[in-house]
């Protein structure tokens, strides 16, 4: 299993800096998946205070990219092939976390789901699915 300094260390030093500038959080790594956490601040909300869906469809292909380096028990590159995001609630409050995990994985492919939660609330805001390519 991918400690957590460990994944967050490769977080810092791999992915693009405005993923970054979200404050994005690296909060759980298991054989199950990945937890990744971002806070609502003004930075990424919208007219009426609610996450906008750009941050909230990056925070979940940045932890299902987590998700499959516990799967594939480490860092190795994946390239995302799709994404699907479902909004269903207005995002607010203090922070979202999405809880990641591949429910498939195959030779060069890896399907993936996440579920995305605003906390306090613990309200679910978003659902997302995605298939990443693993180059050989």
């Amino acid at each position: 299993m991918i400690a957590l300094e460990t994944a967050q260390d490769f977080l810092k030093d791999n992915f693009a800096q405005w993923i970054l500038d979200m404050g994005i959080e690296v909060s759980e790594m298991s054989d199950a998946g990945a937890t990744l956490d971002i806070p609502i601040t003004p930075h990424i909300e919208r007219v009426g205070g609610i996450v906008c869906g750009q941050a909230l469809s990056a925070l979940a292909d940045t932890a299902m990219v987590f998700a499959c380096f516990s799967a594939l028990d480490g860092f190795k590159p994946v390239a995302t092939t799709n994404l699907e995001t479902r909004f269903l609630s207005g995002a607010k409050g203090e922070r979202v976390a999405c809880k990641a995990r591949v429910i498939k994985q195959g030779r060069s492919l890896l399907f993936c789901e996440a579920t995305l939660t605003a906390f306090p609330s613990a309200r679910t805001v978003a659902s997302a699915s995605a298939t990443f390519f693993l180059p050989s």
